[in-house]
């Protein structure tokens, strides 16, 4: 007895030593130093912060989930918070987009969630390339729903790629190690994400908000303020920053808002005086961590999006980040059915879905009609019917 007692007490101590190994040494592990550099307005010379506050970039937990983060991982994983149900697949019809478009024309293709092929001026531009099955680190996370509108051996060859940050759903080391091998893209991103990037091989030019990088005559590309923030492993949170793009070009630019919240609103003011948008990529999923709300601190939804479009003061724009992967509380065509109902309710146009996998010929830069601004209280006063409410 006293021999068994021994062995049970050694095991209960290693046991002991080995969790307080792993509560010690794992986070540090877990965390990495992407970036160093000075402090500036949005990093303190460790982890980045959004400078117009960053409170709210929290996820919410959804009302009545209770037991903390613990219960709210549970009930996620096993499907039982009550969220609205998605279809397990969604049909794609893919049309092979052409090999490369000259001049000012310009085709874009959504491949999926933020992966959008923007063709024009003879380059073939891709946005946030994620292939993956599933957006999460070691096979876990969401599963895609909805096949990639290209196939990967059907992409023609890419020249360019825009990183907006390091989560699993914009950022994937795999696709990006094969775009890489295949047609050695110029890689731009924000800073710190270019170290993420180069654990595949890869290599990216980082660049800081509000810096510019020349690509041809007539085109470069300016990383631009959004309000998010980043991480791959929990403790690492922060170390890389979040950003949107501008792609400067002769027949009025693109914008590229990345994964966003609303923040201070004044980021897409900051875009649109680089000049003109022509076509404009806007997120409007993954926006109900509260049941009946409209809008979270990481996400924009589609109230939050058309006052986005309308400050761009963009001729076109295409709603991403929606109808792919699971993320957030919302049914599976929620967001562009309340997108219909709020740029009704602010006289908007031109803002709306296009099909996953079907090449989209943008047309050129005209100037919109200036629109009133319509103050957030009234936009939503103005979705507060039966039929919208059915959505929520």
């Amino acid at each position: 007895m006293t021999r068994l007692l021994k062995i049970v007490g050694g095991a209960i101590l290693l046991l002991v030593v080995i969790g307080a190994l792993i509560v010690t040494i794992v986070p540090q592990f877990l965390d990495r130093i992407y970036y160093h550099g000075f402090a500036s307005s949005h990093f303190d010379g460790a982890r980045f912060f959004n400078p117009d506050g960053d409170a709210d970039t929290k996820q919410i937990q959804p009302k009545g989930s209770g037991g903390g983060r613990a219960s709210f991982f549970w009930k996620y994983f096993t499907g039982s918070d009550g969220r609205s149900a998605w279809p397990k697949s969604v049909a794609v019809e893919r049309i092979a987009p052409p090999a490369r478009v000259e001049g000012e024309r310009m085709v874009v293709t959504w491949v999926g969630h933020a992966s959008v092929l923007i063709q024009t001026q003879g380059l073939n531009i891709l946005t946030d390339p994620v292939w993956a099955e599933k957006a999460g680190p070691l096979g876990t996370g969401p599963r895609r729903v909805a096949a990639p509108g290209i196939a990967f051996d059907a992409l023609p060859k890419i020249d360019l790629v825009l990183v907006s940050h390091n989560h699993y759903d914009h950022l994937d080391k795999a696709t990006l190690k094969r775009l890489w091998q295949r047609d050695r893209p110029r890689i731009i991103t924000s800073l710190g994400n270019d170290s993420v990037i180069g654990q595949t091989g890869a290599q990216a030019t980082a660049l800081d908000w509000g810096q510019r990088v020349a690509i041809k005559p007539g085109v470069a590309i300016t990383v631009t303020r959004n309000h998010h923030w980043g991480s791959r492993w929990f403790t690492d949170r922060n170390r890389a920053l979040w950003s949107s793009f501008v792609v400067t070009l002769p027949g009025g630019n693109v914008f590229f808002a990345g994964d966003t919240g609303m923040g201070d609103g004044k980021w897409p003011d900051e875009a649109a005086a680089l000049g003109p948008i022509r076509l404009a990529l806007i997120p409007i999923g993954a926006f109900r961590f509260v049941d009946g709300q409209m809008e979270s601190g990481s996400h924009i939804g589609p109230v939050d999006a058309v006052e986005v479009y309308r400050r761009l003061g963009a001729a076109h724009a295409i709603p991403i980040h929606w109808g792919t992967f699971r993320l957030s509380f919302e049914g599976y065509d929620t967001p562009p059915k309340l997108l219909a109902a709020a740029m009704r309710c602010t006289g908007q146009n031109g803002f709306a879905p296009v099909a996953i996998g079907r090449p989209m010929e943008i047309a050129g830069y005209v100037k919109p009609a200036a629109v009133t601004p319509m103050a957030r209280a009234a936009l939503l006063k103005c979705l507060d019917t039966p039929t919208v409410q059915a959505l929520r």
